[in-house]
């Protein structure tokens, strides 16, 4: 119904991604709807829960325990009580269950910890120095993405630069270090060094509990796909869209542990909002901007290898050239290495079907993960058009223009000739 009324009432889009935009105007996804297409953008969901499992819980434990450790050695080594640490939307006291699975850590993921690829059980620093663990880095540097990237939209980062943060930052500072006069000292010297370490930490539990989310509506996905109740790509992408709205209003903030007492640096009675505060702001800053990997820029101003305004960077998955380079920037190596153990049978078999051997698996991971991207963003982009247009089976030509008008300005953005949304419409995209 909603082709129907968009091809009789509009005339067809001049746009140099016409059929795309054509596709978002009938409620599908920037990505073609094919069973293989669904199938990768599936099981690489489930192939990421699993350590995003793992970067939730560790980015909250570092923004509300280790805080402000100079010598953080061990800030990777989760303790139990978060790995024990229920999620709010898994598990049947959940806030809003969105997986039916557990809600402490993922059994794959603690399997995973106890033996890594060795197989073996070895004391846990053997596995870390070995590098036999989960990627934390990954999830820093999507930190790091947010925080560098600051003033996207919402009240969450005008807030770290208020007086009311300043204060609470402040008290958290002090208690952290008391007894301790050299710390203390150093404060007194360099109090805007410690307060923007504050900030970034704020950005550790921001990206947390943006996670803490996702983890669980990729995992449910993944049930609902093996069980045979997700079968097309836009069905993918609704179930994105409504878990967007459902937890839309989940409360993001800071808080600290002290010797027992909490510390509200961002206080949850603030008001501020999963999808205003976080969501938005990852996918503008990790799925669009990011950063250069280093060595492949120069950041100096007389090279010009980088945009002056930080709005037109474009080193986002979106955008990545999907060859592992071995660090944590673009493409997201690591991430796609931990992606790597946790792959559903099915994916597994097709990438042994294509890749040109086990170190072309990385490639294909990295190229499926751009897919599942694409869809994610396309969640985004009908949600932004739920939220601040019109229904896309709207009577009113003029309401339907307007919808057209807002996803044409969306893809604007892919026709840089770094955007691989022209490469994921061929299915020979590997």
């Amino acid at each position: 119904m909603t082709l129907t009324l968009s091809q009789t009432q509009l005339p067809p889009s001049t746009h140099e991604f016409a059929d795309v935009i054509h596709r978002l105007e009938a409620g599908g996804s920037m990505l073609p709807d094919t069973p293989e297409n669904l199938m990768q953008i599936i099981g690489i969901y489930k192939a990421y829960a699993v350590p995003m499992d793992f970067y939730w819980r560790d980015l909250l434990y570092i923004a509300e325990r280790v805080f402000l450790n100079p010598l953080p050695a061990f800030k990777y080594f989760l303790p139990q009580e978060y790995l024990d640490l229920h999620n709010h939307y898994a598990g049947d006291d959940a806030d809003l269950r969105i997986w039916r699975g557990e809600a402490t850590a993922h059994p794959e993921l603690l399997a995973f910890m106890e033996k890594g690829e060795l197989k073996q059980k070895l004391p846990k620093l053997f596995h870390h120095l070995w590098h036999d663990r989960v990627n934390m880095e990954f999830a820093e540097a999507c930190m790091r993405a947010m925080f560098w990237h600051r003033g996207m939209g919402g009240q969450f980062d005008p807030y770290l630069d208020s007086e009311e943060y300043k204060a609470n930052a402040d008290r958290a500072i002090r208690a952290y270090f008391r007894g301790n006069p050299v710390m203390l000292g150093l404060y007194q010297l360099f109090p805007d060094m410690f307060l923007e370490q504050v900030r970034e930490l704020s950005y550790y539990a921001n990206l947390g509990l943006f996670w803490e989310v996702m983890a669980p509506v990729f995992f449910e996905m993944s049930d609902l796909y093996d069980e045979g109740k997700l079968t097309t790509v836009p069905e993918a992408m609704n179930f994105l869209v409504n878990g967007i709205f459902a937890i839309a209003g989940r409360p993001i903030y800071h808080h600290v542990y002290i010797q027992g007492e909490c510390y509200e640096i961002i206080p949850k009675s603030k008001g501020f909002m999963w999808l205003y505060e976080a969501a938005l702001p990852y996918v503008e800053a990790v799925f669009y901007r990011t950063s250069p990997f280093r060595g492949t820029k120069s950041y100096n101003a007389q090279a010009k290898q980088v945009p002056l305004d930080q709005k037109e960077f474009h080193y986002g998955i979106l955008y990545a050239d999907v060859f592992p380079v071995g660090s944590a920037g673009i493409p997201p190596t690591l991430l796609m290495q931990d992606m790597l153990h946790f792959l559903p049978p099915y994916l597994l078999d097709y990438y042994q079907q294509y890749c040109r051997g086990e170190d072309d698996m990385l490639i294909q991971l990295g190229i499926t993960f751009q897919r599942s991207m694409y869809n994610v963003t396309s969640a985004v982009i009908q949600a932004l058009r739920t939220a601040l247009l019109y229904p896309l089976d709207d009577p009113n030509p003029r309401h339907l223009m307007a919808n057209r008008k807002f996803f044409e300005s969306q893809l604007d953005r892919f026709k840089r000739p770094e955007a691989r949304l022209r490469d994921i419409q061929s299915q020979d995209y590997r």
